[in-house]
């Protein structure tokens, strides 16, 4: 399936920062944006999330998010990762912090990641339920062809 049949489908919805400290940075990105800060919650509880880093378990891989709605349907997503192993430690600890990801949504993530994989050469990363269990988001690196990190945000609420 090509990207411009798959891209019908497909919503750009957020781009993700990876801190040091999410309530710090929150409240500049709130006095910037002339709003109340976001709350924080948890990325969810290995139970639900079931995630996996370069498709190995990591039930001790967690974070702190904070999210601005920015317009209908995109946001501003901050994340505050734990010390253990993931995609957005890694990231943090290689490069500090600052833009870790844009993210679309999608109506069949594994579509997506075929043709981001075979055609595109993107490594998928992470993957995980979100910690209420209402989708899935999948993280690729797409470094080396389009220059950036993608997230993958599917609902199962269709």
């Amino acid at each position: 399936m090509s990207m411009s049949k798959i891209l019908e489908h497909v919503n750009f919805s957020q781009v993700g920062f990876v801190v040091h400290d999410i309530e710090k940075t929150k409240q500049v990105y709130a006095a910037l944006f002339g709003v109340e800060p976001p709350p924080t919650s948890t990325g969810g509880e290995y139970e639900v999330t079931r995630c996996s880093v370069a498709g190995r378990p990591a039930p001790d891989a967690k974070c702190k998010l904070a999210f601005f709605d920015l317009r209908p349907g995109v946001q501003l997503e901050l994340i505050e990762p734990n010390e253990a192993p993931s995609v957005w430690r890694d990231i943090l600890n290689e490069q500090g912090e600052g833009i870790h990801h844009i993210a679309f949504n999608v109506d069949d993530t594994d579509a997506v990641v075929k043709v981001l994989t075979e055609e595109y050469g993107a490594v998928v990363e992470q993957h995980g339920i979100y910690g209420d269990g209402s989708g899935q988001y999948t993280y690729l690196n797409a470094q080396e062809n389009l220059k950036c990190r993608i997230e993958l945000l599917e609902s199962f609420r269709k």
